[in-house]
């Protein structure tokens, strides 16, 4: 089985294997009779946070002395276990009792579980985040099964994943900011079962909606299921954003989604839409043979690296020129959209090298890819969003602001003063 990583970080910054995490808490399931059991004795995402914590809490005990217990190597310390206390502490989960194990010196300080303290935070998205680090409702079936007897099927583990739907829900439906001066959106497919994880299944589109504040702060706005896109989807997806407070988008970049333009134009009327040209260029040499390839985009690049639309316009004549009558189809793709594809001319050149593709979200959606790839299908769509959520909150930790963003707001505010200081009013 493989593994999307290796170690499991607390919040401390302390790591330790995941696989003695799994072993752990599988004895602990073990322990209390099986995994039905388990479940009887109360909530059951609370009971596995509590398993999880008093796991991790004697693992870190394991690091503090440096060997394991009952481990009958040599000890580099006279330390040693010395039993447990009882701590009640609260979190997201509400309140609940753990065993905190200690040692003869007293020198045992948790990082998990502080002392002195009871609050824990959001500890359950540390128990959950397991299940977006690579490892599938069939993988965990199978270590619990062969290694330890439990029998845990995969829409069990699922339902239990989906305890966080309430979570999601509440992130779809938090408010935003009044104006995001660009925001991208993009899409990636994955297969999921139809009508509660007994139907067909099927291919579904997740659409992100990502967006830039005025700050510079890339913020992921929300993430839509659809089978089919077109212009009413659309209109819907830009409808929740303005109901969450979203008066005004300067900038929408996309891919040529289907209907968006219509659904843009109805919806913020205001709103410049930027088609991606690196879709353009991939679309335009499709049937480009191998030999021709290199030259024709060497060719095209004069387009959109041109200093003004003008000068585009011309670099477009004398592309159609060489190449027109071999490609007539690859020419006419650049005409049939070019205004969608050069709306970017209208803005400062430091901005221009951030909307004239939509790499801003695709290096998002790779990542998502990546750590759901071990997906083969989903149960619901409430699985989808509960991985893809997860996932989102674990990338967004660590992004910073745009650099030299404050030069682009600068000109932004000289080219759009009284919607920038409309926003403001309403902030």
């Amino acid at each position: 089985m493989e593994k999307a990583e290796k170690n499991v970080e607390s919040e401390s910054g302390n790591s330790f294997d995941a696989e003695h995490f799994k072993e752990g808490l599988a004895k602990q399931i073990k322990a209390a009779g099986g995994v039905h059991a388990f479940y009887a004795q109360g909530d059951f995402l609370k009971q596995l946070t509590k398993s999880a914590m008093e796991v991790m809490l004697e693992a870190e005990m394991d690091m503090h002395l440096g060997f394991e217990k009952n481990s009958s190597e040599a000890k580099a310390t006279t330390n040693r276990r010395n039993g447990k206390d009882r701590k009640t502490v609260r979190g997201d989960f509400g309140e609940l009792e753990i065993a905190t194990p200690r040692d003869r010196e007293s020198s045992f300080e948790p990082l998990i579980v502080e002392k002195g303290k009871s609050s824990v935070g959001k500890f359950t998205d540390k128990v959950l985040s397991l299940y977006t680090r690579g490892m599938t409702t069939r993988d965990i079936e199978d270590h619990l099964r062969e290694m330890y007897e439990v029998d845990v099927s995969p829409q069990f583990i699922s339902r239990c994943v989906e305890r966080i739907h309430e979570d999601v829900t509440e992130w779809q439906n938090r408010p935003l900011k009044p104006l995001y001066p660009v925001v991208y959106v993009d899409g990636l497919w994955v297969s999921a079962r139809s009508g509660d994880n007994k139907g067909p299944v099927t291919k579904k589109c997740v659409y992100v909606v990502l967006g830039v504040s005025t700050a510079g702060q890339q913020e992921v706005l929300g993430l839509w299921v659809q089978d089919t896109e077109g212009a009413r989807f659309w209109l819907k997806v830009l409808n929740d954003l303005k109901s969450r407070g979203v008066t005004d988008i300067l900038l929408l970049c996309g891919d040529g989604l289907k209907g968006l333009p219509e659904a843009v134009a109805a919806g913020y009327p205001e709103t410049d839409v930027q088609l991606c040209v690196v879709h353009q260029i991939r679309n335009a040499t499709r049937f480009v043979p191998y030999q021709d390839k290199k030259a024709f985009c060497r060719d095209m690049k004069p387009i959109y690296g041109a200093p003004s639309v003008d000068a585009a316009e011309r670099a477009l004549l004398e592309f159609e020129e060489k190449w027109g009558k071999r490609y007539p189809a690859s020419v006419e793709s650049w005409r049939r959209n070019w205004s969608l594809l050069t709306t970017f001319f209208k803005y400062p050149p430091e901005m221009r090298k951030i909307i004239y593709t939509t790499n801003s979200i695709e290096s998002l959606n790779a990542q998502l890819r990546k750590n759901i790839s071990n997906r083969k299908v989903f149960p619901t769509e409430n699985s989808i969003l509960a991985l893809l959520f997860m996932n989102v909150q674990n990338f967004t930790r660590k992004w910073t602001k745009r650099k030299g963003w404050d030069t682009v707001m600068n000109q932004l505010s000289i080219m759009f003063p009284e919607r920038i200081a409309r926003a403001g009013e309403e902030q």
